[in-house]
């Protein structure tokens, strides 16, 4: 099922959700973020492959949301409200300036992937392209680990969305729901880790 203007909507949702992750700091807002950014991804996933298998996508998005919003809320508060320090460059300014570069660079490049892939529209590239090279940026300007992590999955989210329209199989899906909620436990591993060890330091 595709209505080009509908996708097109979800193409530019997803580039104002990514943009926000990068500005926000919140980390409740960054996983509703996160959460919303998998509603456009089922939309466009879904002209290529059944509803039922696009929507695992969705609920696995989400479950990947909720399990590392639970481990967040669950840290001492005297370390979960630590400032993203570790983030370089902190400017807003320069967050937006690198945004606005990708969003040429893929506008630039976009329309000549459908000629690589035939049977994929333009809006399911861009919002792929969108997608896979915000996660870059995002895995770029941090090392904390629930940043990375929301990084790694809206690469992973942005390679599934080019990856549907070359591979309908239901294992492919299901192997792909298993990899987004394998990132999800080891993020949230990674934030209890190292809450222990910033513990054990003071």
């Amino acid at each position: 099922m595709d209505f080009p203007l509908l996708s097109w909507g979800a193409t530019i949702f997803l580039f104002a959700l990514t943009l926000s992750l990068l500005l926000t700091r919140d980390w409740r807002w960054i996983l509703a973020l996160l959460a919303a950014q998998y509603i456009a991804t089922f939309w466009l996933t879904q002209i290529h492959w059944t509803i039922s298998m696009a929507a695992v996508k969705l609920v696995t998005g989400w479950m990947s949301a909720t399990i590392l919003g639970i481990t967040r809320s669950a840290l001492d508060p005297k370390f979960a409200t630590t400032p993203d320090d570790n983030a370089w460059p902190q400017g807003r300014f320069f967050r937006i300036l690198s945004a606005m570069l990708i969003f040429l660079l893929v506008a630039s490049t976009a329309p000549s992937i459908p000629k690589l892939l035939p049977g994929i529209g333009l809006p399911e590239v861009t919002g792929s392209l969108i997608l896979m090279t915000m996660g870059l940026l995002m895995l770029g300007l941090t090392t904390q680990p629930l940043r990375v992590v929301i990084g790694l999955l809206t690469l992973l989210a942005g390679f599934e969305i080019l990856y549907a329209a070359v591979e309908n199989a239901t294992l492919v899906a299901a192997l792909l729901a298993v990899i987004n909620l394998g990132l999800a436990l080891v993020g949230s591993y990674l934030l209890l880790a190292g809450t222990e060890e910033t513990g054990g330091a003071t």
